[in-house]
């Protein structure tokens, strides 16, 4: 079961690994990522931040989506967390499965506007996520699990 993913462009820290993860009752966290898939250093160093008793597990997007359709994650309470917006919204596209979205952080960019702390989003990916919203996917912005659920559309003009 998908409890939830995250956009965090750190991936893989403490908060996402322990706060999140405990409040979410994940036992395995999926790090969707067409990057670090392919770099053992990256995928190294995220390992040490994994709780000890859960499951990390580093795959590309597309092949994410692949292994949710399988039905392979199916036994477990899977955390997603993916790097950027664009890769939520594949994740979501791909896959009914993926039917809520954290806004965590996401980096300050070049042509980014800022929307709440340290969440950055360019008009694209507002884009992207105003079409999952309306393909019935909750977006949230949320730091941390004890903080008060934001509604995404409600940070835009």
């Amino acid at each position: 079961m998908i409890k939830m993913t995250r956009i965090d462009y750190r991936l893989l820290h403490g908060q996402v690994a322990f706060a999140w993860t405990k409040n979410l009752s994940a036992n395995a966290i999926l790090i969707a990522n067409d990057e670090v898939v392919n770099d053992s250093f990256r995928k190294q160093t995220l390992n040490l931040a994994k709780p000890n008793d859960t499951k990390l597990i580093f795959k590309s997007v597309e092949d994410s989506i692949k292994a949710i359709k399988s039905g392979v994650t199916d036994k477990y309470n899977v955390f997603i967390v993916v790097e950027n917006v664009h890769d939520a919204y594949r994740m979501a596209k791909g896959t009914s499965a993926v039917d809520k979205v954290n806004l965590g952080l996401s980096a300050k960019r070049e042509g980014t506007m800022n929307i709440a702390k340290a969440v950055y989003v360019s008009e694209s990916e507002i884009n992207e996520l105003k079409e999952l919203i309306d393909l019935g996917v909750e977006v949230l912005v949320k730091q941390a699990p004890n903080d008060t659920n934001v509604d995404f559309c409600s940070l835009i003009k």
